[in-house]
């Protein structure tokens, strides 16, 4: 499996990564889940590296994984989600100001069931 780097910090992932887009709009819950089970399972050297974003069914995408993940052994898992698109109706529900970002990714944290503040 060939690997990139993500950023300057140089996160290794893997070339091959599963997106999220269709989970709770065409795919069922069930059937996310097993996409995921299927993907972490085909195995590789590098964690399993999966995308979503904020705005993929609204957020249900993340909620769906947020499920599959409390399950799950996290820090095997490399996990990218995105903000900047539309995902409300306010002024500041778009863009990639420092307030939609910080509030994209708390949002996100919360679908995703993710321990914030050192794990409280």
């Amino acid at each position: 499996m060939e690997q990139r780097f993500v950023g300057k910090p140089g996160l290794k992932v893997s070339e091959l990564c599963l997106g999220t887009m269709t989970f709770a709009r065409e795919s069922d819950e069930a059937t996310s889940h097993a996409m995921l089970d299927h993907f972490v399972g085909a195995g590789s050297t590098l964690p399993p590296f999966i995308d979503t974003a904020d705005v993929y069914s609204t957020g249900a995408s993340e909620a769906t994984m947020g499920r599959w993940l409390s399950s799950q052994q996290r820090d095997d898992l490399v996990i990218a989600t995105k903000v900047r698109f539309p995902v409300g109706e306010k002024p500041n529900d778009v863009g990639l100001s420092r307030k939609n970002i910080l509030a994209g990714v708390e949002a996100s944290l919360k679908r995703l069931q993710a321990k914030q503040n050192g794990g409280e």
